[in-house]
């Protein structure tokens, strides 16, 4: 399978970064996942011509041909960062391609509670009509104290949620599986996101 990392700051250094890193490492046995930047994302202006800018339109492309999307996620003030908004803004604007397809989501924080009000927050966002994304359900992987949390070569140090993050990619792997088989619906799905308008409703 092919997966798509989807680094969820703008952060030139970030832990969540790391945690994919590290992902991508260990479950190279079982899935290539190719990281990707929103970064250099220009910030959305809804452009009246609808033409996207090119970065947009090749992550796009990424996600749309990838089997599934793993999403890490800091958390600022109880939610995820703007840059993180900006990029889905983008992405669901025009183009869909998260109409169905699977996400697992983890996040890395510097404090206790490892990004949890954050993921609660991207899961609503992503189960928005213009996206309409399949997030893996009842899952969370909660990183705290991230800045402690890997050695030098970039591993995590905690055998426990090493083990915890392998059973959650594992259950992925199936939740893709099990998705791709529910497809009946996609054409009309993908329709009602690109007919979806706040200003009609």
């Amino acid at each position: 399978m092919k997966f798509i990392g989807f680094v969820g700051t703008n952060a030139t250094r970030s832990t969540n970064r790391t945690l994919l890193q590290f992902m991508k490492k260990m479950f190279a046995n079982e899935a290539e996942i190719e990281l990707v930047e929103i970064k250099d994302l220009p910030m959305f202006n809804k452009p009246k011509s609808k033409e996207l800018p090119a970065q947009v339109t090749q992550l796009a492309e990424k996600i749309a041909a990838a089997d599934g999307v793993i999403i890490s996620t800091p958390e600022y003030d109880h939610a995820v960062p703007a840059a993180l908004i900006n990029a889905l803004n983008w992405l669901s604007y025009g183009i869909f391609p998260f109409v169905d397809k699977p996400v697992m989501i983890t996040g890395a924080s510097y404090g206790t509670l490892g990004s949890s009000r954050a993921q609660a927050h991207l899961r609503q966002i992503l189960d928005s009509p213009e996206l309409k994304a399949r997030i893996m359900p009842s899952s969370e992987f909660l990183l705290g104290h991230s800045l402690q949390a890997f050695d030098e070569q970039g591993n995590l140090i905690d055998e426990e949620q090493t083990q915890k993050l392998q059973g959650l990619f594992n259950d992925f792997l199936l939740f893709v599986k099990i998705t791709s088989q529910l497809q009946h619906a996609h054409a009309a799905n993908q329709k009602e996101a690109a007919e979806f308008s706040w200003e009609t409703i």
